[in-house]
């Protein structure tokens, strides 16, 4: 769930598309953004700041199943396996609407604390932040 807060807010704040890149463990988190321009200190400061802000806003989070030639109308499908009839699609509030087949938390705030553990430019376009959640 908190790959789409995050996901939601790096889309929000630098035109980022879904997540390049990810993985979410217990002891390890990352993901990769394409990004315009390399980011700043103030930047991931700003980015940790406002995942906690829509965390702490307590979106409701729900779910529904589209057929899949409707939800290519209006959702980036690359993920889907191409002979996949329907889609389930989560949604956070009205903070976002993406494709997912994971677990997920019935509201926001059981999410927990996000904090960036660093981050770095992989290239022009790319950053990886690494991440975990405290309690």
């Amino acid at each position: 769930m908190l790959k789409h807060v995050l996901t939601a807010v790096m889309r929000q704040m630098f035109g980022s598309p879904r997540n390049l890149e990810m993985h979410l463990g217990e002891k390890k988190s990352k993901c990769d953004y394409a990004v315009s321009r390399a980011l700043t200190p103030q930047d991931i400061g700003t980015i940790e700041e406002t995942v906690n802000e829509e965390i702490e806003k307590d979106h409701r989070i729900t779910a529904e199943t589209l057929p899949i030639e409707e939800a290519q109308a209006i959702y980036d499908l690359v993920k889907v396996p191409e002979d996949a009839t329907a889609i389930r699609i989560v949604h956070i509030g009205d903070l976002d609407a993406t494709p997912c087949r994971g677990e997920h938390v019935a509201h926001t705030r059981k999410i927990g604390r996000f904090r960036i553990k660093s981050y770095t430019m992989k290239g022009e376009g790319t950053v990886r932040l690494r991440f975990t959640v405290e309690d």
